[in-house]
């Protein structure tokens, strides 16, 4: 029996829930998890739910008969099968602990998603990802020739028909027209020491002032560079007997464990964008294990 998602996005009122869930009980549909949350500050209403169809009807059936609710309730609707893999290209520069954990999450099917490709601005992880029967791109980008090398992402975007974008320690800014283009569907992942340490050896930096906390920040990609919603993050307590090496090494731990959590979280349709900031619902206990394994 398959299970099915479905989000919706809308402005509150009264009658929602009872509206969704009595057209799903009239379809013969049965709810095996559900979340929802009223945001008081902005008024809107998000909500996620899945469900079996056990009266025979199809997916199509039940989409069409919610068109009258979506139009009602002014909603943004989507229903997903839950045994979908999301699409999703990765890229990475020369930091790879991001994109090898991914592989390895992958690999066991505990990140149950279809990597469609790699990107690089450099040729270090060709081989890892060409021996995991990855389609490598090699795009090179210099300010000269930007807009060709974006030209070429997109192009590979389109080809490979990318749902999702990964930043897997990506070291280059994406244009204000890709991240408008692929809005709510790039994912990047950073170390929390931004803004207050910039540049080179952010971690070199965070040791000689003596940081006691390592933190990593995954997030929407906007034009706003490393503002945009935030998905996921972490930290990790250091001593003062630790060496730079040894926060350079932790960090790198946190980054993977926050990527893969955020990504998790949006290829089960978990996350909503809510203006500047995400309403993230959990994986409940009775569904992670379904959701691990798609």
């Amino acid at each position: 029996m398959k299970n099915y998602v479905l989000t919706v996005t809308c402005k509150s009122t009264r009658g929602i829930v009872a509206a969704i869930t009595g057209f799903l009980a009239e379809k013969g549909c049965y709810i095996v998890d559900s979340s929802q949350f009223d945001d008081l500050d902005t008024g809107m209403f998000f909500m996620r739910l899945t469900f079996t169809s056990q009266e025979g009807a199809t997916i199509e059936d039940i989409t069409a008969g919610f068109k009258a609710i979506e139009k009602q309730y002014g909603m943004t609707a989507r229903f997903q099968d839950g045994a979908d893999k999301m699409k999703v290209l990765l890229m990475v520069s020369r930091f790879g602990h991001c994109l090898n954990d991914l592989l390895y999450r992958w690999k066991i099917g505990a990140l149950p998603i279809e990597i469609v490709g790699v990107v690089s601005n450099h040729f270090d992880y060709q081989k890892v990802v060409v021996n995991h029967d990855i389609p490598f791109h090699h795009v090179n980008v210099t300010k000269a020739n930007k807009p060709e090398a974006e030209a070429r992402l997109m192009d590979i975007v389109n080809a490979s028909g990318a749902e999702l974008i990964v930043l897997a320690r990506y070291m280059q800014v994406l244009s204000d027209d890709i991240c408008k283009k692929m809005s709510g569907r790039i994912i990047n992942i950073h170390h929390s020491f931004l803004p207050s340490f910039k540049g080179a050896n952010p971690y070199k930096q965070a040791f000689e002032r003596g940081v006691k906390l390592i933190g990593a920040t995954a997030h929407y990609v906007t034009a706003d560079l490393d503002e945009g919603p935030i998905i996921e993050q972490d930290v990790a307590r250091v001593t003062h007997s630790q060496s730079a090496a040894d926060y350079v090494s932790i960090g790198r731990d946190v980054e993977s464990q926050v990527l893969a959590r955020a990504i998790h979280a949006h290829i089960h349709h978990r996350v909503f964008i809510n203006g500047n900031r995400t309403v993230v619902f959990p994986a409940s206990p009775g569904s992670y294990a379904s959701e691990r394994m798609g």
